[in-house]
C-alpha cells in the first residue's frame, strides 16, 4: 500500500512538472513569435534606411556632394540645437545669486551680533558648498555641450589653408578697402565704431596708390544727396570724414525704426514727398506704396500702433476716413496708378465682408510693412548713389561661395604645375546666386574670350558684335568682311558697346 501511494504521488509530481513544462514551452513559443515579428519589423526598417540612403545619394549627386554631407548638416544642426538648449546660463546665474544672498544675510547677522560669528559661519559652509557645486555642475554641462558643438564644427569644416595671395588685386588699394569698411559700418548704423575706424585710418593712412582711371560716376537726379557720398565723405588730402554721411544714415534708420517698430508711416511719407520728383523720374513706386498702406490702415481702423482708433460697432468710420484720405492723397497718382486706386475704392462695396472679397490680399498682407521698409531702404540708398545692400557684405559672401572652388583650382594648378595667367577674370565659373548677377558680360563669338576694358565689345555696321582684339586681327587695318554675314566695313566704322 505504501509503495502504491508513493507511486501515485510520484505520478502526480510528474504530471505537475509536465504541466509546468508545457506552460513554459507555451511562453517560449510566444517569445519566439515575438522575435520573428521583431525581425520582420527590423527588416522593414533596414529596407527603409536603404531606400533613404539611395534618396540621399541622389540628392547629393544633384548638388555635387555625397549623402554624408547631408547627414553632417543634420548632425551640425542637432549639435547647435543642443548647445542652445544646454548653453543657458540663467540657471547658473540664479545659483550664484542664491550664494550671494546667503553671504549677505550672514554678513548682516554677524554685524548685528558679532558673538554669533562662529556659529553663523559654521552653518554657512554646507549651503555655500552646495550652491557652488550647483554652479560647477551647470558650467560642466555647458562646457560639455560646447565641446560637442566644436567637434561637430571641426568635423564638418575641415581646416584648409586659404589660397595664396599671388593674385591679390586689392593689395595695392588699401584706401579703397578702408573706405568699403567705413561705408559698411555707417550703412549698418554702427556710427561710433565707424568714427573710431575712420579716426585710426586717418591717423595711419596707407601708402599712396598708383594713379588709375577715374571710376564712372553714378547717374542720379538727386545730386544733393549723391554729392554727400562722392565729395563730403573724402577730404582733399584723401582722408575720410563720416559726419555728413552719418547724418544721412541716421535719418534712414530713424524712418526705418518708425516703420518697423512703431508702424508709423508719417516720416517715410514726408521723406518720399520731399524727393517726389526724383523718385518719379526713377520710376519708383515708393510714395504710392506708402500712401496705399496708410489708406489700408485708415480703412481697417488702425493707427500707427495697430490698435483701433475709435469704437465703431458698424465698422463705417474706417472706410469713411480712408475715402477722405484718398481724396487728399491720391490725386497726384491718378494717371499712373488708376487700376490700383480703383481696386482700393472698389473694396468699399465689400467693407462688411472684406476678408472674403476679391481685395482681401490688399488689406490682409502680412508682409506689407517689410515690403515698404525694404523699398524705402533701396530708394534711400539709390538716391545716395549706393546699392541697397552693402558692397562689402556682397563681396565677402561671394568670396565665401567661391572659396571652395578656388581652393580646388589651386590644388589642381600645383599638381599640374600651371599658373593663373588671366588677371581680369577668374579661370573657372563660380556658381553665384541669381541675385548676385549685377553686370552683363560679353563673350566674343569668334575668340570665345570674355570682354574687358582693354578688349571691349565692338559693333560693326551690320549689327554683329565681336571683341576689339578679334576686330583688329580680322581687319589688319583695312577693309574686312564680317565673320557672320556678307557685310564689309572698315575698323573705324565699328562702335564700342558699353555693358
Amino acid at each position: 500500500m505504501q509503495t502504491r501511494q508513493r507511486l501515485n504521488e510520484g505520478i502526480k509530481e510528474v504530471e505537475t512538472l509536465a504541466a509546468k513544462l508545457e506552460y513554459e514551452l507555451g511562453g517560449l513559443r510566444g517569445k519566439v513569435e515575438d522575435v520573428e515579428d521583431s525581425v520582420e519589423d527590423f527588416e522593414k526598417k533596414v529596407r527603409f534606411v536603404e531606400d533613404r540612403v539611395t534618396e540621399l545619394e541622389a540628392e547629393g549627386r544633384a548638388r555635387g556632394e555625397g549623402w554624408v554631407g547631408v547627414t553632417m548638416e543634420e548632425t551640425l544642426q542637432a549639435a547647435h540645437e543642443r548647445l542652445e538648449k544646454k548653453g543657458n546660463l540663467r540657471k547658473s546665474v540664479d545659483h550664484v545669486q542664491e550664494t550671494i544672498d546667503l553671504l549677505m544675510k550672514a554678513r548682516a547677522t554677524i554685524a548685528a551680533d558679532p558673538s554669533v560669528a562662529t556659529t553663523t559661519l559654521a552653518k554657512l559652509q554646507t549651503p555655500v558648498k552646495q550652491s557652488l557645486d550647483k554652479v560647477n555642475g551647470d558650467l560642466k554641462e555647458i562646457h560639455a555641450s560646447l565641446g560637442k558643438y566644436s567637434k561637430a564644427l571641426d568635423k564638418k569644416f575641415k581646416d584648409k589653408p586659404l589660397p595664396s595671395s599671388s593674385n591679390d588685386a586689392l593689395s595695392s588699394h588699401a584706401s579703397l578697402v578702408n573706405r568699403a569698411i567705413a561705408m559698411h559700418l555707417l550703412r549698418e548704423g554702427q556710427f561710433s565704431v565707424a568714427s573710431t575706424f575712420i579716426s585710426e585710418a586717418n591717423t595711419h593712412p596707407p601708402p599712396p596708390e598708383a594713379p588709375s582711371s577715374p571710376a564712372a560716376s553714378v547717374t542720379s537726379p538727386d545730386h544733393d544727396m549723391q554729392d554727400t557720398v562722392q565729395n563730403d565723405f573724402t577730404n582733399d588730402d584723401g582722408t575720410f570724414r563720416s559726419e555728413p554721411l552719418q547724418k544721412q544714415f541716421a535719418q534712414m534708420y530713424y524712418i526705418l525704426h518708425e516703420l518697423r517698430n512703431r508702424k508709423n508711416l508719417a516720416p517715410a511719407i514726408v521723406w518720399a514727398r520731399q524727393h517726389s520728383q526724383v523718385l518719379e523720374t526713377r520710376g519708383s513706386n515708393l510714395e504710392f506704396e506708402l500712401c496705399r498702406l496708410y489708406f489700408v490702415c485708415q480703412y481697417l481702423g488702425l493707427d500707427t500702433s495697430d490698435t483701433p482708433v475709435t469704437s465703431d460697432p458698424n465698422g463705417i468710420s474706417g472706410p469713411l476716413r480712408a475715402i477722405s484720405y484718398a481724396q487728399l492723397a491720391f490725386g497726384n497718382f491718378a494717371a499712373r496708378y488708376t487700376r490700383e486706386i480703383n481696386q482700393l475704392l472698389g473694396s468699399l462695396c465689400f467693407h462688411s465682408n472684406l476678408a472674403q472679397s476679391p481685395y482681401a490680399h490688399i488689406f490682409y498682407n502680412g508682409s506689407a510693412w517689410d515690403e515698404v521698409a525694404n523699398s524705402f531702404t533701396r530708394e534711400f540708398c539709390s538716391l545716395l548713389g549706393l546699392s541697397a545692400d552693402s558692397p562689402l557684405y556682397l563681396a565677402a559672401t561671394a568670396g565665401a561661395i567661391a572659396l571652395p572652388t578656388l581652393l580646388k583650382l589651386e590644388n589642381i594648378m600645383k599638381e599640374k604645375r600651371t599658373e593663373w595667367t588671366t588677371r581680369q577674370e577668374l579661370p573657372v565659373a563660380i556658381p553665384l546666386p541669381p541675385s548676385y548677377a549685377f553686370h552683363s558680360i560679353f563673350v566674343c563669338p569668334v575668340s570665345k574670350e570674355q570682354g574687358t576694358d582693354a578688349n571691349p565689345p565692338m559693333m560693326m555696321p551690320c549689327g554683329h558684335v565681336i571683341a576689339k582684339e578679334t576686330l583688329d586681327r580680322l581687319s589688319k587695318g583695312g577693309r574686312f568682311k564680317c565673320p557672320y554675314c556678307p557685310g564689309e566695313s572698315l575698323p573705324r566704322d565699328a562702335r564700342r558697346v558699353y555693358l
